[in-house]
């Protein structure tokens, strides 16, 4: 999982993809799961994105967000994570400890 993601203000690639993985570094089995992306600005302020993810390879515990021009449209730094709801039941989030770092650099025109 990236610790930091950096993407220019207005654009919507490259997608952030992210192994999501337990506390022993083996990969969680997404099979049935459905992951949500929240982003906010940091340090804890407005959520800017929560909007389905894209699980890529359920048993490799791969997914994806792609961005859409609202999400990038203002430069700033941003907290961000995966929020799974797994078939079974639970719902757990990821990374565990601390957030995905994502960037939005200004654009020059």
């Amino acid at each position: 999982m990236p610790s930091h993601f950096y993407i220019k203000e207005n654009d919507t690639r490259p997608a952030i993809i992210a192994n999501l993985t337990d506390a022993n570094d083996a990969a969680v089995n997404l099979t049935g799961a459905t992951v949500k992306f929240n982003m906010r600005v940091e340090p804890a302020g407005a959520t800017k994105v929560s909007a389905g993810a894209t699980i890529e390879d359920a048993e490799a515990g791969q997914v994806s967000y792609s961005w859409i021009e609202a999400n990038t449209d203002t430069a700033d730094d941003y907290e961000a994570e995966f929020e799974v709801s797994f078939a079974g039941g639970g719902v757990q989030t990821f990374p565990g400890r601390n957030w995905i770092a994502v960037h939005v650099v200004d654009d020059i025109a």
